[in-house]
């Protein structure tokens, strides 16, 4: 039986560079915290944890004093950055550039569209990490859509700036747009030009849904690996599981069950943006054996 790992499944290069630069710290102490999971994959937490990183919440944070405090890839909110500077606490910046960017544009079009009574709208899941820092760019004022549904919530006779969570679906995100074009055409007093759409997410992500279904149809068995926690596993392994059946969930080798491999020459192995490639590989090593 052949075993293969997708190579361009794992960590995207935002989760790289947090993890490096939290690595890169811990070589000169032996306590470091993290303002929540790192990365939502519970295995790569621990071994962070077994190095000395702890992981922390906002509360947490307010008792901490002369420290440093690491922020993880999904990025915070302006008022995450003024809690650090009263507390004296030196923040480990490792929110991702793609989001940092993405904070910026919101900032300053939260600030253009203010002037005419605008509204900005995040497409994202709510209470997400990255929707939250989000938010935050805006004086908690944008308005935070998740399906369909929520669009009753919006003004259409006001000026709209939309943006996206980065990890989001690139063709879930086109039909919100395109519903929204829709309800702005026929609400009073907006024209097509007050309505802005920015395409926020991020490349590597969208172009993981193709990868994975052509890597699932050069398999007889696709074993995801992936934190149960991950969005961005959740969402995957469930696409790829409609497109393969015998496609199988797991976050640790214990989860593997032997029956999945009958009359199967070939297993592939994959994971989401958060799942490390040196847990893939262990699960390959424990599936050949």
């Amino acid at each position: 039986m052949e075993i293969v790992i997708e190579e361009t499944s794992g960590f995207c290069f935002g989760v790289i560079s947090a993890i490096n630069l939290v690595e890169k710290e811990l070589k000169n102490t032996n306590k470091l915290y993290c303002l929540g999971d790192i990365v939502h994959n519970d295995m790569e937490v621990d071994r962070l944890a077994s190095m000395g990183l702890e992981i922390i919440n906002l509360e947490k944070m307010k008792e901490l004093r002369n420290t440093k405090v690491v922020i993880r890839a999904h990025g915070e909110p302006p008022s995450t950055y003024e809690l650090a500077k009263k507390n004296n606490i030196e923040i480990i910046d490792a929110t991702c550039p793609i989001v940092l960017r993405l904070q910026k544009n919101v900032m300053n079009a939260y600030h253009q569209i203010n002037k005419t009574d605008g509204k900005i709208i995040i497409y994202g899941k709510k209470g997400h990490a990255e929707v939250i820092g989000l938010v935050g760019q805006t004086k908690s004022q944008a308005c935070v859509i998740s399906n369909i549904n929520d669009l009753d919530t919006i003004d259409y006779t006001k000026p709209l700036h939309i943006f996206s969570q980065t990890t989001m679906n690139k063709n879930e995100y086109s039909a919100i747009c395109e519903e929204i074009e829709k309800r702005v055409e026929k609400a009073d007093g907006i024209s097509g030009e007050r309505l802005v759409i920015t395409d926020s997410i991020c490349r590597k992500v969208s172009s993981r849904t193709t990868q994975l279904l052509n890597f699932a149809d050069s398999v007889d068995v696709v074993l995801f690996v992936s934190g149960k926690n991950s969005s961005n596993g959740t969402y995957l392994y469930s696409l790829c599981k409609k497109h393969k059946d015998r496609t199988y969930f797991i976050s640790t080798k214990e989860d593997i069950k032997k029956e999945w491999f009958e009359n199967c020459k070939r297993v592939g192995i994959s994971g989401a943006t958060s799942t490390p490639m040196w847990l893939m590989e262990e699960i390959a090593d424990y599936v050949s054996k």
